[in-house]
This record gives C-alpha cells, structure tokens and sequence, in this order.
C-alpha cells in the first residue's frame, strides 16, 4: 500500500502542476486538496472491484463488469468526485466504472433516477433536428445560470450520435458535440456520451466521459456496460403494473431534450458537474493511463495477508 501512496503522490504532483490554483508555491488549503485527493483514489482502489465480476448496483439491477474495468462504488465514488471539485448529487449517484487498459482515458458515472415508469412510446415519432434544436434552446437558456455563477457559457455544435432508442431492450443512447463559447472549433472537446437503461421504477444513466479525438473508439465501453446491466425480476421495464405503479411526469423525450433535467432543477448543475469534471480529468489525462489506473488493474489485497507490497 506504501507504494500506491507515493506513487499517486508522484502522479498527483504531475497533474495539480499543469493545473492553475495548484503550483509548487500554493498554500496549504490547496495542498490538502491535493492529499484529500490522492486519498480518495486510494479509498476507491481499496474498496472498489475490478472485473471480471457481477456489481450489485443498488436494489435494482446487476452488471457484469467486464475484465479491464474497475467498479468504484457510491461512497468512495462521490469522495473521489468531490475530490475533484463536483457537486454530487448523493441520492441518484451509484458509482464509477474506470477503464483500466494501457490506453484507457475514460471513466462512466452510473446514476439511478427513480422518477417512476418512463413512457417510451413517443421515441417512434420524434426528429432528430427538432430534438437538437431542443437541446441548443436549453444550453443557451442554462448559460444565464453558468455566467451568474462564474462558469463559461457552452453551446452545442451538433449530434455524435443523434437519438437511437431501441424498443426492445429498452436502452436509449445519443451524444452530442459542444464546446465552451468563443473556443477554436478544432480544438479538442470533452464529450458526454449518454447511454440509459430504463426499468420499472426509473432508470440507470451510464454516462461516458471522453473526449472528441477518442469517443469513437472509447463508446464501445458504454455499449458494453449498457448490454451488461441486466434488471432484477420484478423492476424490469415490462414488470411494470398501470394499476399500482407510478408514471414518471415526464417521457422518453425528456432524456434527450433536457427537459426532465430542466423540470427537476438539474440542467444547469448537470452542465457545471460535466464541464468542472472533464476540465480535471483529461488534463490529467496523459499521466492516467500509466499512473493512476494501473492500481485499478488489480483487485485490491490485504496488506496484512503478506506478500509483495
């Protein structure tokens, strides 16, 4: 275990260098940022689980996590978060997934929102265009909010993937490309690729942070966590009884256009949440893969068992 301490010291010293708020001269209240973050990592790499292995997520469903993928669970998950500067909201998150390959540069936030049955039956009839629309009408109207607060102003470029729901399973998968106003438009942009799996009760968001040079090949992950969630007997979305249980307000639209975001007071958090979190991440990015991660790569041990440290 001492080694993962200096070792994440060493990868933390890389990061918070190259960040503004974090140089060498920086006073105390940023260096226990910078110890309460390398101790979250280590919290998480003691009480996560690496695949292959079935994660309970919550009382709803299970995922198969794959070989190469690391689960963070819900405690640990919002310490690193906070870590990092987020504002979490406790009561729908349920984890992180952590890609853990050499070339890994991607992490997932599993989110349950226990907003009741989500009616799908407006996905047959609804207009790529008209939903894109709909989304650059609610960023420009969160922008009030992200400039009140001290946040730059966003706007969204276009779809990565435009809306595809499949009525079978019951997923729902869009992205879409935005970037900070007044930005190059070739420069490198974080990007969330959203992946949803709706249930009886509500449903899981499996939300893939990348960037826009890598998420072609990085939303295969999200693809395969999303096949691996399979719900339990009872809270599957065909389990669901119109005599006794709740209707979501909102539809499956909601997912898409932000509304149900919007209505639930989350929009604008959400943005902030995604922008502040990427901005840590992917700086850091190029000391991740060989760094950090590679602690994940292995099931966390007992130091008391013995062995080689």
């Amino acid at each position: 275990m001492q080694k993962f301490i200096t070792a994440v010291g060493a990868i933390l010293f890389v990061i918070f260098g190259s960040l503004p708020g974090f140089s060498q001269g920086a006073p105390s209240s940023e260096a226990e940022r910078k110890a309460e973050l390398a101790a979250a990592w280590q919290a998480a790499s003691n009480a996560g689980t690496a695949g292959p292995a079935d994660v309970a997520l919550i009382d709803q469903a299970t995922l198969k996590l794959p070989a190469g993928d690391f689960f963070v669970p819900k405690a640990e998950g919002i310490r690193v978060m906070r870590a990092l500067g987020n504002t979490i909201h406790d009561a729908s998150f349920v984890g992180l997934v952590l890609g853990t390959r050499q070339n890994d540069r991607w992490l997932v936030v599993i989110t349950y929102i226990k907003e009741g049955y989500i009616k799908d039956d407006a996905a047959k009839d609804w207009n790529a265009d008209d939903l894109l629309k709909n989304l650059k009408e609610g960023v420009e109207e969160s922008n009030k909010d992200r400039a009140a607060r001290g946040f730059p102003e966003m706007e969204v470029i276009g779809w990565i993937e435009p809306p595809n729901y499949d009525a079978t399973s019951h997923r729902l998968v869009w992205s879409v490309l935005g970037k900070d106003k007044g930005t190059p438009d070739d420069a490198r942009k974080d990007v969330n690729y959203n992946t949803y799996a709706l249930g009886r009760d509500g449903y899981f968001s499996l939300n893939l942070l990348s960037d826009s040079t890598k998420v072609a090949t990085d939303k295969s992950a999200a693809h395969e966590l999303l096949a691996n969630l399979t719900y339990q007997s009872g809270k599957r979305y065909e389990d669901f009884s119109a005599s006794t249980d709740r209707i979501a307000e909102y539809g499956l639209l909601a997912l898409v256009g932000g509304v149900a975001a919007k209505k639930l007071g989350l929009l604008a958090l959400l943005l902030a949440f995604v922008l502040k979190f990427a901005k840590a991440i992917f700086v850091a990015a190029a000391v991740f893969g060989t760094g950090v991660l590679k602690f994940f790569r292995r099931k966390p041990r007992d130091d008391s068992a013995g062995g080689p440290a």
